[in-house]
């Protein structure tokens, strides 16, 4: 499920310090203590990313003093998120781990004092850095005689030269790949998306004015207010909801036949006629009828709109469509959430998976144990825990910061529930459990100290989620050592019934259903309950658990009856569903056939090139376990778009452009893995014996989930930027029918196909979607793809992926404008030329530079 290996992780540091001013004798207490605002700020430059021809990097890390008097030899930290250092002790400077990705450097006994106005530079020795997000960030200052007070510190980066030539390698990657792209007529291209079923172009065009009525059966009258709705803003007024009527008309009907989710429209001169069995099928017959209308149409009242004659059949390929959305590492607003919902009504995904608890923050209020947002909903820098967690993810050391700080009410998340039931979207709430777990234990641990010094031992102990005792020593992949639910408590399963119980009565209140809950279960290190006094105790009472080990399954067998008793089923990472074994001297994971029956619905990401896992999701499918796709190649939508050295997001896992989750073939995966993490072609041998799936496991494959992860996510621009238009990638995939190309045997035939499939996706995308999605629900800040840039013969040549945007350039070193030349043919050069795309509303991409 998760992102990145420690050692994979930016900023493995080992620090050789020289100081470049030579310091006076008069050296006094800093006064930054006593309140100056700012005083530090740091250059970091990357020097070198080939250092001694090894795949390491050399950057100089350059402090200056920006105050008014001395920063002291000793007696301060500077702490930064990001990185797994090594350990190095230098005797000019120390780097050390904190907790998290949080570390601190701080001065060695050989460190002088820098004078105000004057620097010293830092060596930086790491490994290669791929692109921004490697870099540290959230850099704050702490004086050892003022500890609970944090300076910010302002970062400049610079990567200088060091990525032109692979950069340019890339635009010219970009390049022959959009030549691949053929122009499809506006006339040929289908208009409802994702793609139907069966679509025809037939009749005469529908004239949508004020004066037509929408004639509804009783069952569909709340889809019928939210066409009125929708359509308000375009033709100024809500359309009258009748339940019989003549003249110009669109009709809402009922017809039993159709599939649970599926839909007729039918629109031509006389009027629009939609049928469907359910009101989820109404409700999508609705969005196809919106995609129907110009996107120019969305954003002003025209009173009169043209809709084109078309008939379409259409259901849904999976039953389960679904986003993850995180919130819980970095915070997105209510109005984020409310924004998602939108777009995924949009493009008929039916599921949120709603990722509210982590290491790193606790999102959701529950009632029954406010310190789960009193302080696990908090970031900022501290002494100790007590009040809030420590800072994340570059959330920088003040509360005041949105990424690291903030929850949704009760009411909130009331509110959130009812949006999504109106958009037949259901939410599937994820407890993060017994790993990934720190906020709730943080904030577990001062509900603990608060009732402790009110005489309460009984009630403080109530929810406790850790043996105090406990001295076991371990470190999860994303680098905490205490984060881990002890299983072993009777207080552990005290505290998620309390949750549970919490979480219903919200939706009861919200009217909202709720199957399922997502108990996590992924990714719990070495070393846990091993000197837990409480698991050893269970153990040598309990005969059925032998080991550390056995938690695991006695864990998930007792929250899997706690949901049982409620009437749910336990949803989970898909180690929930897995057992270790030895196998030729070694331990690996098969699915456990202890819990195959259970009706456990997991979510299977493992599937890498290389990594043994690439065919897990059909060996637990084929082993009877209801699959969730979810594999990390093809559906982390938070993965960087590609290599440029521009591209916010991270690489564990590869890249993850829009064409991933498009030529991503559900019952057939392992015929799409073509790369590995770093972009480069594998041996097609590596997965050549791979488990395929089997009729039975088809019947298990419940549908496809993309999950988009936040750590680089602090606003909702970024989010955005990585959801879209990624997602709607996985819309087509979860929705269209099985393409041509993806059950065509014949290699040859099958690029044909998949070639003018891509296109004809290209140039709805860009010609009709794009726009949309500047209008719609206020607008979103989707990616514009960079150019694509080649010499040939002798001029740049220049190409955009999506039809519709425009390229702009210069030739004189300045940064392209919405108003630089437009590009129209090859540009000859002398020089550096830059190019930019841009769209309808002057956003752009990033910058491409060709040089000579």
């Amino acid at each position: 499920m998760i992102k990145y290996t420690l050692t994979a992780l930016v900023f493995c540091l080992s620090y050789i310090v020289s100081c470049s001013q030579t310091p006076t004798s008069e050296t006094k207490e800093s006064s930054v203590a006593q309140g100056e605002s700012k005083p530090l700020k740091i250059r970091l430059e990357l020097v070198d990313n080939n250092y001694q021809n090894k795949a390491r990097s050399r950057s100089v890390l350059t402090l200056t003093n920006t105050g008014d008097v001395v920063l002291p030899a000793t007696g301060w930290k500077l702490y930064f998120n990001g990185g797994s250092p090594t350990s190095f002790d230098s005797a000019m400077a120390r780097v050390a781990l904190f907790n998290g990705d949080l570390h601190y450097i701080s001065p060695g006994p050989k460190f002088t004092a820098i004078p105000p106005g004057q620097s010293t530079p830092i060596t930086v020795l790491n490994r290669k850095i791929r692109n921004k997000t490697d870099f540290p960030s959230g850099f704050y200052l702490v004086f050892d005689k003022n500890p609970e007070q944090a300076f910010p510190i302002d970062v400049a980066i610079n990567s200088g030269k060091i990525y032109e030539q692979s950069d340019r390698a890339l635009a010219e990657r970009i390049y022959d790949e959009n030549e691949k792209i053929k122009a499809i007529p506006d006339d040929q291209l289908t208009k409802v998306f994702p793609t139907p079923v069966s679509y025809q172009a037939q009749g005469n065009p529908f004239l949508l004015t004020d004066q037509v009525i929408i004639i509804s059966e009783k069952e569909f009258e709340p889809e019928a207010q939210f066409l009125t709705s929708s359509l308000s803003s375009a033709l100024g007024k809500r359309l009258a909801i009748q339940a019989q009527g003549s003249g110009k008309s669109i009709s809402l009907k009922k017809k039993s036949a159709l599939p649970a989710e599926g839909y007729e429209l039918v629109v031509n001169q006389d009027g629009i006629q939609l049928s469907a069995s359910t009101r989820a099928g109404a409700f999508y017959g609705i969005q196809s009828l919106l995609t129907l209308l110009p996107a120019k149409e969305l954003s002003g009242s025209t009173g009169s709109i043209s809709l084109p004659g078309v008939r379409v059949a259409d259901s849904p390929r999976f039953a389960y469509r679904a986003l993850m959305m995180d919130m819980a590492r970095n915070f997105q607003p209510k109005s984020e959430v409310l924004k998602v919902l939108d777009v995924m009504g949009l493009y008929k995904l039916n599921t949120l998976h709603f990722h509210f608890s982590e290491d790193e923050g606790w999102r959701v209020e529950m009632p029954s144990l406010p310190e789960l947002t009193d302080v696990g909903a908090k970031r900022a820098h501290a002494s100790n825990e007590s009040k809030n967690l420590i800072p994340s993810y570059g959330s920088g050391p003040a509360l005041s910061n949105p990424a690291g700080t903030g929850f949704y009410s009760k009411a909130d998340f009331v509110e959130i529930l009812k949006y999504a039931q109106a958009r037949h979207i259901e939410v599937i709430p994820e407890i993060e459990s017994p790993g990934h777990a720190r906020a709730a234990i943080k904030a577990m641990d001062a509900r603990y100290d608060r009732l402790m010094k009110a005489g309460n031992k009984a009630e403080a102990e109530r929810y406790l989620l850790r043996d105090l005792n406990d001295k076991s020593v371990y470190r999860s992949v994303q680098g905490w050592n205490d984060n881990v639910i002890d299983v072993s408590l009777p207080s552990a399963y005290a505290f998620m019934e309390r949750v549970v119980d919490d979480l219903r009565a919200m939706y009861k209140e919200a009217g909202a259903p709720l199957k399922t809950i997502h108990f996590g279960g992924d990714e719990v290190p070495e070393g846990v309950w091993e000197k837990s006094p409480s698991a050893q105790k269970l153990i040598a009472q309990n005969a059925s658990v032998k080991n550390t080990d056995d938690l695991w399954y006695y864990y998930f067998g007792k929250v899997n009856q706690l949901l049982k008793a409620r009437g749910l089923f336990l949803s989970g990472w898909e180690e929930i569903g897995l057992k270790k074994v030895n196998q030729n001297g070694r331990m690996v994971w098969v699915p456990n056939p202890a819990f195959a029956s259970e009706n456990f619905r997991v979510n299977v990401w493992k599937n890498s090139p290389g990594s043994g896992a690439e065919d897990l999701a059909y060996r637990m499918a084929n082993a009877g376990y209801k699959v969730i796709l979810t594999g990390v190649t093809h559906l982390y939508i938070d993965l960087a778009y590609n290599t440029s050295s521009q591209e916010p997001g991270q690489y564990w896992g590869g890249y993850v452009d829009i064409d991933k989750p498009f030529y991503f073939i559900p019952y057939d995966y392992l015929r799409n893995l073509k790369d590995d993490n770093t972009g480069k072609v594998i041996n097609p041998s590596i997965i050549k014996n791979r488990e395929a799936i089997t009729e039975k496991g088809k019947a298990n494959l419940v549908g496809i989930e993309a999950p988009l992860w936040s750590e680089t996510n602090r606003t909702p621009e970024q989010f955005e930027y990585k959801m879209l238009p990624k997602l709607l990638a996985v819309a087509e995939r979860a929705w269209a029918k099985d393409p041509g190309w993806a059950t065509e045997k014949n290699d040859a035939k099958s690029d044909q196909l998949y070639g003018q499939a891509w296109s004809e996706f290209i140039n709805v995308v860009g010609k009709r979607e794009l726009p949309r999605l500047d209008r719609f629900a206020g607008g979103y800040q989707y990616r514009i793809p960079a150019a694509g840039a080649k010499v040939i013969n002798g001029k740049v040549a220049a190409n955009a992926q999506f039809p519709g945007l425009i390229i702009r350039y210069t030739t004189d070193g300045t940064e392209p404008t919405a108003s630089s030349q437009a590009y129209t043919e090859p540009v000859a050069f002398d020089g550096p030329v830059k190019f930019k795309v841009f769209n309808a509303t002057g956003r752009s991409s990033y910058t491409v530079t060709i040089n000579q």
